[in-house]
């Protein structure tokens, strides 16, 4: 079985993705206790580390397959000052130091779009040599999380290094090549559970899929869907981003409702069963600042299939 270590592991939308793709978890590095708490909630036998990743040894975990996990986006975000490494949040350095402690066969690591912006060409450029000394092919890709299923666009950065003797057998995952679902039709069973009279009116105007999530900082108010223009989004898909709802609109509501953490989760693609820990904010948070779980998926089962290939397990590549 090919085992996985997952650093900043948050409330486990990676780890879920990894998981169904079939990789086994030795181990899970989070700072956040909520987030902890969720992930031995939902996976009791799930070996989870509550911890500061500065203080984090690989020495441990020395040869594992994969080395996983879905650094702090601060540093690099269009909604913060895009400090890149002079953010104290920045834990790529951390993640590369585990790398060359445990020397894992491949890594994979997910962050916002903005580190692709050209301010940071030296820094990834930095990142790509650093892992090449290492002795690892190295390569950024971003995905939209929508190419996956997920009724959100999301695009995300993804980065992959495999070790050079068997990175030669990997493909990216290649989008689904089908729509994914509108807001109204991801969530209109949930609209719907408390009676309110115009779910189905609703589902026809919900009729796209949902601008980016956006988690936040425990530096801000409560939950909401993001910036004025991402509320903005959601209001033209009926929804009203201000905040987040204890629960599904009452029969005779009137106006636009607010989503719960449920419904947020499915936007997500968090299936129904996976449970948060904490309260409404922090549930929201968790969800929010969560990588998808189809993606996290698709690009699992694509590193799975080329280290069982390069490896010699006799199976046949599957690509795409």
């Amino acid at each position: 079985m090919f085992t996985s270590l997952e650093i900043c592991a948050g409330a486990g939308g990676q780890a879920m993705g990894l998981e169904r793709a079939g990789w086994n978890h030795v181990g899970l590095v989070e700072i956040e206790a909520a987030a902890c708490a969720t992930l031995s909630l939902n996976r009791p036998h799930w070996n989870v580390i509550e911890g500061d990743l500065f203080e984090f040894s690989g020495k441990d975990y020395k040869g594992i397959d994969l080395l996983a996990g879905g650094v702090p986006c601060p540093p690099f975000s269009k909604a913060g000052k895009q400090l890149g490494h002079a953010d104290e949040r920045d834990l790529f350095p951390e993640a590369i130091r585990l790398v060359d402690e445990i020397r894992p066969k491949a890594v994979m690591l997910e962050n916002v779009r903005g580190l692709l912006d050209a301010v940071f060409d030296d820094y990834r450029k930095d990142i790509l040599d650093d892992l090449r000394k290492l002795g690892y092919e190295a390569e950024w890709r971003l995905l939209n999380a929508s190419d996956f299923g997920v009724p959100q666009l999301r695009p995300r950065v993804i980065f992959v290094a495999i070790r050079k003797d068997l990175a030669g057998e990997f493909e990216w995952p290649q989008p689904l090549g089908i729509r994914p679902p509108t807001v109204g039709e991801a969530l209109h069973d949930l609209m719907a559970e408390r009676g309110w009279r115009i779910a189905h009116r609703w589902k026809e105007w919900a009729n796209d899929i949902a601008p980016t999530l956006v988690g936040g900082s425990k530096k801000h108010g409560g939950p909401d869907l993001g910036p004025t223009r991402a509320k903005r989004a959601w209001a033209t898909l009926g929804v009203d981003g201000h905040g987040i709802a204890d629960s599904a609109p009452e029969p005779e509501f009137i106006g636009l409702p607010r989503l719960t953490t449920r419904m947020a989760a499915r936007i997500q693609g968090f299936s129904d069963e996976w449970q948060f820990s904490g309260r409404k904010t922090s549930t929201y948070r968790q969800i929010g600042n969560a990588f998808p779980p189809p993606v996290a998926e698709a690009v699992g089962k694509q590193i799975l299939q080329c280290l069982k290939a390069s490896t010699g397990s006799g199976l046949v590549k599957v690509v795409g």
